[in-house]
């Protein structure tokens, strides 16, 4: 009976934590002040590619994420639509040192930059088409 009841409660709580990593998951999130991160800026020599004149979507990706190829196509899609918008892949291997001064914990993670390059919203996971646009809503004045 006991281990019963250990099995319930262990399945209780994977059960949350997947609801929650599912609600949380590609959310466009805006940094929080005194959240300990400085200001964080991006510039198109740490990017390799220049920045968009009034935003940039900044993808952080790897070999063999399957979610990437799916968020690769979004940010591509709202680039396209958005005049002045630029879309920037990064493979995270390749870039160690962006990786982890950034904080970046798994891909695809999405940065949006406004115009000066400064991190206005930040998501882990694919994001929505829709939340991406909201996103630029706020990056671009």
């Amino acid at each position: 009976m006991e281990g019963l009841l250990v099995a319930a409660v262990v399945l209780a709580l994977a059960t949350v934590f997947g609801l929650v990593r599912r609600h949380r998951d590609g959310r466009l999130r805006a940094r929080k002040q005194g959240d300990g991160h400085v200001d964080e800026r991006l510039d198109a020599v740490e990017l390799g590619a220049d920045l968009g004149e009034r935003a940039t979507l900044v993808q952080f990706s790897s070999a063999f994420c399957a979610p990437c190829r799916a968020t690769r196509r979004i940010l591509g899609e709202v680039a396209e639509m958005v005049e002045g918008v630029e879309h920037v892949e990064l493979d995270a291997e390749a870039h160690l040192e962006l990786v982890r001064r950034l904080n970046v914990i798994r891909t695809p993670t999405v940065l949006v930059l406004d115009g000066a390059g400064r991190v206005v919203r930040r998501a882990a996971g694919a994001p929505r088409k829709s939340d991406v646009i909201a996103a630029l809503g706020t990056a671009i004045p």
